[in-house]
Order: C-alpha cells, then structure tokens, then sequence
C-alpha cells in the first residue's frame, strides 16, 4: 500500500516527466478523486504546453477520474494496464472518456 506522501508524488513525478509535445493540443483540467486511507483529491491543469498539478478540488474539470489510491499507484507504476483497470472497474472515468486516452502517454 502506498502512503498518502507517495501518491502526492506520483503527481510530482508526472511533473518532472512532462513532455510538451505529447500534449500538443491538450487544454484540459482534470481532477483524480482517489479513495482509501492514502487517498486525496488531486487535480492536473494541462495548457499551451505547460502542466501544473496541485492538491485539492479544481474547478470545472473536463474530466474526473475515480479509483482506490492504490490501484491509481499499480496504474501509474505500471503493474496495472489503465485499460484493464478502466474495464475492471478499477478506474472510472467521468467526462471526456477520449481525453483519457490523450492522456495516457503522459502518465505512464
């Protein structure tokens, strides 16, 4: 099980790892609801190039993606395919379903 302090640093990790070109055209807000102990809501600001994460609720996502923090923690490590995830019903998306896909190159 990973600890609250390491799913906040998956975000700082998807920061640090961020390629602008696999986001040309992204303009998107989306907030990660993630449940479970070690959870917390987060969100990523995609923009002219530029992402941004933080902690908290953001306003007016385009997407919100829901899972247990751990499973979110396999997703991102990749012991757990994000499709197999989705289909399982690990992960679930509300909103932009097709922004989910642009998004992940970036998260992986």
């Amino acid at each position: 099980m990973a600890s609250r302090e390491e799913i906040a640093g998956i975000f700082n990790g998807i920061l640090q790892r961020f390629d602008a070109a696999k986001a040309e055209g992204l303009n998107a807000v989306v907030q990660f609801d993630l449940s479970g102990d070690n959870g917390g809501a987060y969100w990523m600001k995609i923009a002219d190039g530029k992402m941004e994460v933080g902690s908290g609720a953001s306003e007016n996502p385009k997407m919100t993606v829901r899972a247990s923090a751990d499973d979110f923690a396999s997703m991102i490590s990749g012991a757990i395919n994000p499709m197999q995830a989705f289909m399982m019903g690990k992960i679930k998306i509300q909103g932009d379903t097709g922004l989910a896909l642009k998004l992940m190159p970036l998260l992986s």
